[in-house]
């Protein structure tokens, strides 16, 4: 659905002879990057409902000058509602006084743009609700968007517009917060865990709980501990290693920080979906029996970020 065009069908019923408003709606929604089909002059009811079921639109948007918008608007939604079309979007446009739209609305239009109205807003406003609607018809309406009984959805539905968060709904984004359990470490670069030792172990007293070495990052690893605070200390074992280039540009020091989430995949999901470039699309293993994933430093503060999660069976 994310990376699918929306298909909309401008049309004009009744006998109103006026489409130029029609047709810069039209062409803008096209410059929005949607399929526009338009139907023409003086089209009924049911030909509008039917071009819009065998064109296979999203959105039937209704345009009309002459008045008779309280009894061909209502018309147009039965006819798609008749024929099995629950999904397609209705809006109306066009000269609609405002004491019109209470009752269009309540007869099952989604929303009316009166003159003036920036075709920006009504681009946005279909896409949204395409995206929304989308997601009702996976499973899932807004309240359920909003409750944590939906996080399995949800977390899927994200992944299905990881290739194009912009695509998520508004509403349901400003939903979604990752939330971590607590800071899990800070990982600080070094180039001798040796000679760290002397300052964090023997002067700071901190514990040391782990140690290893991972080979696929070249590094070598101690976990430090003193009361919550963990600190993770990051050793290169060769030129190749990302420490290794880190500390070639920055000098040792702090290199990221980690937070404990208890579902890495739905963080980062959540976080690209807002917008965060993601360096692991995916969680990896990584050391002390955890799965990890980063985001990019150049979109949080400069502060490289991760995600952990233990595995299930520590």
């Amino acid at each position: 659905m994310a990376n699918q065009t929306i298909r909309v069908l401008v049309a004009k019923p009744g006998l109103d002879g006026h489409d130029r408003g029609a047709l810069v709606v039209a062409q803008g929604l096209r410059d929005a990057g949607m399929e526009v089909i338009y139907t023409g002059l003086r089209q009924t009811p049911e030909q509008i409902a039917s071009i819009a079921i065998q064109e296979d639109v999203d959105c039937v948007g209704l345009s009309s000058l002459s008045g008779a918008h309280m009894q061909l608007f209502p018309e147009i939604v039965s006819q798609l509602r008749n024929a099995g079309a629950n999904d397609v979007l209705v809006i109306g446009g066009g000269v609609v006084p405002q004491d019109d739209i209470p009752y269009l609305l309540e007869k099952g239009i989604d929303a009316v743009f009166t003159p003036g109205t920036p075709i920006s807003e009504i681009a946005a406003y279909i896409r949204t609700h395409i995206q929304r609607r989308g997601y009702m018809h996976a499973g899932i309406n807004k309240t359920e968007a909003d409750s944590d009984s939906a996080a399995e959805t949800i977390r899927q539905l994200t992944e299905d517009t990881l290739e194009e968060p912009s695509n998520m709904p508004q509403e349901l984004l400003q939903n979604l917060r990752i939330v971590p359990e607590q800071l899990d470490h800070i990982g600080i670069a070094v180039r001798s865990l040796h000679e760290s030792l002397h300052l964090y172990q023997e002067q700071l007293g901190m514990e040391v709980i782990h140690e290893e070495t991972v080979s696929d990052q070249n590094v070598h690893i101690l976990f430090l501990k003193i009361k919550e605070t963990v600190i993770e200390l990051l050793e290169p074992t060769d030129k190749a290693s990302p420490i290794a280039k880190f500390m070639e540009k920055r000098g040792p020091g702090l290199h990221h920080l980690a937070f404990k989430v208890n579902d890495i995949r739905q963080a980062l999901g959540y976080a690209k979906a807002a917008g965060y470039q993601l360096i692991d699309e995916t969680p990896r293993k990584g050391a002390h029996h955890k799965w990890v994933a980063f985001l990019h430093p150049k979109h949080t503060g400069g502060v490289l970020t991760e995600f952990c999660q233990p595995m299930e069976d520590e």
